[in-house]
C-alpha cells in the first residue's frame, strides 16, 4: 500500500493547448487520499465534470481530444472564480499525477497566480507517476492501466477518469513490485519504494526551481540557468555581470511563475 504522512492529491488538467505560459484549464479533477487509505475528491461525484470557462477559445484540435467544446464551457465558472476552493482542497497536500511534474504543475501554478494565489512547492512532495511508469515499464496511461490494473482504461481524457486511473495505477505499480529490490551504492533497497518521499526523488529528473525548468538546481545547490546563452551558469553571477538579463526576463514571454521565483531569488541576494 501507499505510505502517507500527510494527504496526497492526483489531480488531472484538460487544457486549450499545451503552452503553460498562455494556455488555459477547461476541466480539473482531484483525488484526495488520506493517510488512511480513504479518499476525497472533486467532483464528488464520479459522474460530474469540473468544467472551467478558459476565457478563450478552445481550439478544435484540442477539443477533439479531450471532447470538452466552446459552447460546454460558455457558462461555467472562470477558474479565478473557483481558484479557493481548489487551493484551500490541495493545501498541505502533496501532489501527484500523470506528466504533472512537467505540464499540470506549472500551467495550474500559473492559473493560481492569475487569480491572485500564490502556490508553492516549498515543503511539498511531488509524485509523477508517469516518470516512474517509463523508469520501468515505458508505456502510456492506457497501458499502464492494462498492466497494474488489469482493465482498460475507459473515458480517456476525462479528467476525473484520468485522475482515478493514475491513482489506481499507482496502486498498482506498488503492489506488482513489492518486495523487489535493487542494488544502490552497495546496499540492497526497494525497486519502488512506497512513502512520497523516495517517490518524490524518483519523480525528478533534476530538481526544478521554477517548475518549467528556466532554473534548475546544480549538484551543489546553486540554482542555474537551464536554457539560452547562461544554461548552466549560476543565476546570481549572469545578475551581478549582467542586471540587464533580469528586466528583460521580467518583460519577455515567460511564465508567471518562472518570473516570481526570479524576483523572488534576485531579492534574497545582498
Amino acid at each position: 500500500m501507499l505510505h502517507l504522512n500527510r494527504p496526497l492529491v492526483f489531480f488531472d488538467l484538460e487544457t486549450t493547448g499545451t503552452d503553460v505560459a498562455k494556455d488555459r484549464i477547461v476541466e480539473i479533477a482531484l483525488v484526495k487520499v488520506l493517510p488512511d487509505g480513504s479518499t476525497l475528491s472533486i467532483p464528488a461525484n464520479p459522474a460530474d465534470r469540473y468544467l472551467i470557462n478558459p476565457e478563450m477559445e478552445i481550439p478544435l484540435e484540442a477539443s477533439m481530444v479531450h471532447g470538452i467544446y466552446n459552447k460546454d464551457v460558455a457558462l461555467k465558472p472562470t477558474f479565478e472564480q473557483c481558484a479557493q476552493e481548489l487551493y484551500d482542497f490541495i493545501e498541505g497536500c502533496d501532489l501527484g499525477g500523470f506528466n504533472s511534474n512537467r505540464f499540470d504543475i506549472p500551467l495550474l501554478a500559473e492559473e493560481f497566480l492569475r487569480a491572485g494565489l500564490f502556490f508553492s512547492l516549498d515543503d511539498r512532495k511531488t509524485v509523477d507517476v508517469q516518470v516512474l511508469f517509463h523508469m520501468l515499464e515505458p508505456r502510456n496511461l492506457g497501458a499502464a492501466v492494462r498492466i497494474f490494473c488489469g482493465r482498460e482504461l475507459e473515458n480517456a481524457h476525462s479528467a476525473l477518469a484520468d485522475t482515478q486511473a493514475t491513482y489506481d495505477v499507482m496502486l498498482g505499480m506498488l503492489k506488482h513490485y513489492e518486495g523487489r529490490t535493487k542494488l544502490e551504492n552497495d546496499v540492497e533497497v526497494p525497486l519502488l519504494p512506497t512513502n512520497v518521499e523516495a517517490l518524490d526523488k524518483m519523480s525528478s529528473y533534476r530538481k526544478r526551481a521554477d517548475l518549467v525548468g528556466n532554473f534548475v538546481y546544480n549538484e551543489t545547490g546553486d540554482m542555474v540557468f537551464g536554457f539560452g546563452k547562461h544554461k548552466g551558469q549560476k543565476v546570481a553571477d549572469v545578475l551581478q555581470r549582467e542586471p540587464g538579463y533580469y528586466s528583460w526576463m521580467m518583460n519577455a514571454d515567460f511564465p508567471l511563475y518562472t518570473k516570481e521565483v526570479l524576483k523572488k531569488f534576485r531579492n534574497s541576494l545582498p
